[in-house]
C-alpha cells in the first residue's frame, strides 16, 4: 500500500467518525483503528487530529474545483447553475462531510475560521454572480445581501434537518430533478429575465 493510500484511508476513516461522533468525540486511536493502521500514523502523516480535519477539506471539499469553471463563471446564469448543482450534489452525495461542516458551523468551533477558507470562495463567487447578473440586467432584486442569503438557504436548508421530513410526501426524487427545480425556483426568485432570442 502506498503512502497516498494510507493517507486517504486515514482521511476517509476520520471523515466517517467526525460525522458520526463529532471532532471532539473522536480520538486519534479510533481514527487509526477505523483506517486499519498504527496509532502513530496520524501524527506521522498529518501532525495531529486537527490537521486531519483540515486535510479532509483540502482533499475532499468540492469547492476546490471552482477554478475549472472559470470561463462559465463569466456568465451569471451559467455560474449560478454550476454553484446550485455543486452545492446540492455535495449535500446529497457527501453527507458525512456536509455533517462535519454543519456541526463546525453550528458549534462555532475554534476550527471554523480555517474551515471557512474552503467554503467562503463558493459563497463569494455566488455573491459576485448575483451582483454581476443584476448589473447586466439579467437578475432583478433589491438587496444583494438578502438575495445571497435567500439563494444559499434554497440550496442548504432542504438537507439540513430531517425533522422537516415529517412534512414531506414526495420521497426519493431524482437528484437532477431536485437540482433543476431548485435552480428554477432561485431564478424566478431573483427576477431572472431571459434575453429574447
Amino acid at each position: 500500500m502506498t503512502e497516498a493510500d494510507i493517507k486517504m484511508r486515514i482521511l476517509l476513516a476520520a471523515k466517517k467518525l467526525f460525522a458520526m461522533q463529532g471532532f471532539e468525540g473522536t480520538s486519534v486511536r479510533q481514527i487509526c483503528e477505523e483506517a486499519g493502521g498504527n496509532v502513530a500514523l496520524v501524527s506521522y502523516h498529518f501532525g495531529g487530529k486537527e490537521n486531519v480535519l483540515f486535510a479532509i477539506f483540502e482533499s475532499l471539499f468540492p469547492g476546490q474545483q471552482l477554478p475549472q469553471y472559470e470561463e462559465d463563471m463569466k456568465d451569471p446564469v451559467k455560474g449560478l447553475r454550476i454553484i446550485v448543482e455543486g452545492v446540492i450534489r455535495f449535500k446529497t452525495e457527501d453527507p458525512e462531510l456536509a455533517a462535519i461542516l454543519d456541526r463546525e458551523i453550528n458549534m462555532q468551533t475554534p476550527r471554523l475560521e480555517r474551515i471557512s477558507s474552503y467554503v467562503f470562495p463558493v459563497w463569494r463567487k455566488l455573491r459576485e454572480l448575483l451582483e454581476n447578473g443584476r448589473e447586466q440586467g439579467v437578475f432583478q432584486f433589491r438587496s444583494l445581501d438578502h438575495t445571497l442569503l435567500f439563494v444559499m438557504g434554497c440550496m442548504i436548508f432542504p438537507k439540513c434537518n430531517t425533522l422537516h421530513d415529517l412534512l414531506l410526501t414526495e420521497r426519493d426524487r431524482p437528484l437532477q430533478e431536485v437540482i433543476d427545480d431548485t435552480l428554477e425556483f432561485v431564478l424566478n426568485g431573483i427576477g431572472y429575465r431571459q434575453e429574447p432570442k
